[in-house]
């Protein structure tokens, strides 16, 4: 069976011209004016240490100061602030911290009404945090709505559909929504996602954390943290911190702790963002309630529009590479960008002509049960949390707040959480990982052209609680 983007293909001349002249950056960044910190060339003593600016550092730092502003913090980034997965997503800020219902509701069904309030409280904390601060966002509350694009995912969504904010949209409803030929149906989760301008946060966050007394270096990478009396003390090149305790928010990238090397694989998203849509080009899509969407495949696009029109459309393909290897010669994909392109233009044949400005990439933590996993390490000195698995914009707050239980010993209903206590299974060491992955990604492709069938490898990974459905 073939795929909507496959009976529906783009005109190829369409594809070239929109791809020509387009930019290998972030855009994101273009219009951020930075912020330059200093590097750490010194030693310092501290109460906190935050390793890692991206938003897991950030959002901790700023909640240990609002906790206690007489917490002295210090918070290192190896590069610049938000350089890397934090400043390069599509900006969609969810309230679900475990990707999505269904995947919490596979693993810690017992949880999952905490968790469902718990990440509602913790999204409506975000807009609250955003509000106080008179943070530069571009933050908008119109939800996400969830596309069928094939017949089987039609009852996806009444599956999904709960609740008076989670409203089912038959084939007119959804295309008087968002006007696109592949659409067969919708669930609009009307109050379930925020959309941000993902840059402007990182740069905002830091702004505020700044601001409430957090010290902050870039340029310091670190090299590594061990225990140090009766605390933890964290090496860079050319400086030192110690520190009663130590937060580590290292994403993608090799973990400082030897526990933790097998947890999490880097794979690669890919996005690219058209010229800003005319009022003509607008008119042919609609999109009045300008909501984040996504579709119902297992190798799923996602797409919104920014402040000034333009279409920010990601996703689909996900790439590993042997040997976890992070790479800036990665991001540059041409057959994934040009498939984007293809299934951009089966989405929205109307806008034929339209340009794409920018394409980029960025490197996803992910883990085997696909949403974040937390621990303590030096005797509890040291907490951490990875393994987002592209959905931490919000749930980084969420994980900064536990992180900070776990340092303080006190038992919260964050830490009581099975999802808090309990660690996922590693993956394995090359080149097993990356058999694995791959093999895992093809019967995915291959569900999706099998009206959502999955095959032996699937079942068994869904058994065994390493199953994933988007």
């Amino acid at each position: 069976m073939r795929t909507v983007f496959e009976r529906r293909p783009a005109d190829a001349s369409a594809v070239a011209h929109s791809l020509a002249g387009t930019r290998q950056a972030v855009y994101w960044w273009e219009d951020v004016p930075r912020t330059t910190f200093p590097r750490l060339e010194h030693v310092l003593h501290t109460d906190l240490v935050v390793v890692g600016g991206g938003y897991t550092g950030l959002w901790t730092a700023v909640r240990a100061k609002e906790r206690d502003p007489g917490t002295r913090v210090v918070l290192l980034e190896g590069q610049r602030i938000g350089w890397a997965a934090s400043g390069r997503n599509g900006g969609f800020c969810e309230a679900s911290l475990t990707h999505g219902h269904g995947n919490g509701a596979a693993r810690w069904p017992q949880d999952m009404p905490t968790l469902d309030r718990l990440g509602a409280q913790n999204l409506d904390d975000v807009e609250r945090t955003v509000r106080r601060y008179g943070m530069d966002v571009d933050l908008e509350r119109t939800g996400q709505l969830k596309v069928a694009t094939e017949e089987y995912q039609l009852e996806d969504l009444l599956t999904d559909a709960t609740g008076e904010q989670r409203v089912v949209l038959d084939e007119a409803a959804v295309r008087a929504e968002v006007n696109s030929p592949t659409y067969l149906g919708g669930l609009w989760e009307k109050d379930s996602t925020l959309l941000v301008h993902p840059a402007k946060l990182a740069a905002e966050l830091a702004r505020v954390a700044a601001g409430l007394g957090v010290e902050i270096f870039e340029g310091s990478p670190v090299t590594a943290v061990q225990e140090d009396g009766g605390g933890v003390v964290v090496h860079t090149a050319a400086g030192s911190v110690h520190a009663r305790h130590a937060v580590l928010g290292t994403n993608a990238f090799p973990s400082l702790l030897r526990r933790n090397t097998l947890m999490t694989i880097p794979v690669y998203d890919y996005i690219v963002v058209t010229e800003p849509l005319t009022d003509a080009q607008t008119a042919t899509i609609g999109w009045g309630s300008r909501q984040g969407l996504s579709d119902l495949a297992n190798q799923f696009h996602y797409y919104r529009l920014t402040a000034d029109n333009r279409i920010v459309f990601g996703g689909y393909d996900a790439i590993y590479h042997f040997g976890r290897g992070i790479d800036v010669r990665h991001e540059r994909r041409d057959e994934t960008f040009r498939r984007l392109a293809e299934h951009f233009f089966t989405t929205f044949p109307q806008l034929a002509g339209v340009r794409f400005t920018h394409r980029w990439a960025g490197v996803i933590d992910t883990s085997t049960r696909f949403c974040a996993f937390f621990g303590t390490a030096h005797h509890g000195r040291t907490a951490y949390a990875a393994g987002f698995t592209g959905l931490g914009v919000a749930a980084t707050r969420f994980a900064g707040d536990t992180m900070l239980d776990l340092l303080s010993g006190t038992r919260t209903e964050r830490t009581e959480l099975a999802m808090v206590r309990r660690r996922p299974l590693p993956f394995p060491p090359e080149p097993v990982a990356a058999v694995g992955v791959n093999l895992t990604r093809w019967s995915l492709q291959r569900a999706d052209h099998r009206t959502g069938q999955r095959n032996v490898l699937l079942r068994a990974l869904d058994k065994v609680g390493l199953g994933f459905a988007s």
